[in-house]
């Protein structure tokens, strides 16, 4: 029967077992440089959507680096948060700035849509971003 041995140089062990230990930091480092694209992408397409984006630039933020329940899986999300501050008789705190984003999104009975944020998701963009990340901890030089 053949039989077949092979050693591995210590060094690349060692290489793996930290690549290994630091795996929840190197893919939340990823996801946050793909989000900060879109965030950045999502500011740029804003500006053709809406005549003044002051409110909204103020309510769309990165959340911090998670991890879901169901499939540890690693995240970092681009969303809207917050009340535009000018109160109204619906709403008291100011209207909220998801509602207002969705409404130029998807449009309303009244009004047009006018799709910004899907738009801001440039799979290419998002990649070599977070390709950059993995390249700096795989060479070495993190």
């Amino acid at each position: 029967m053949a039989r077949f041995d092979v050693e591995l140089p210590t060094e690349l062990i060692n290489v793996f077992t930290e690549l290994d230990d630091n795996l929840d930091k190197i893919f939340g480092e990823m996801t946050t440089a793909g989000a900060k694209v879109v965030h950045k992408n999502v500011l740029s397409n804003m500006k053709s959507a809406f005549k003044t984006t002051r409110s909204l630039e103020k309510g769309l933020k990165i959340t911090r680096v998670y991890k879901t329940a169901s499939d540890d899986g690693i995240n970092t999300k681009v969303g809207f948060y917050g009340y535009d501050g000018i109160p109204t008789k619906k709403y008291p705190q100011g209207t909220p700035i998801p509602l207002k984003a969705m409404a130029r999104e998807y449009g309303t009975p009244t009004e047009a849509k006018k799709p910004f944020f899907r738009k801001s998701f440039n799979k290419s963009q998002i990649e070599a971003e977070m390709l950059k990340v993995q390249d700096k901890y795989i060479k070495g030089d993190g």
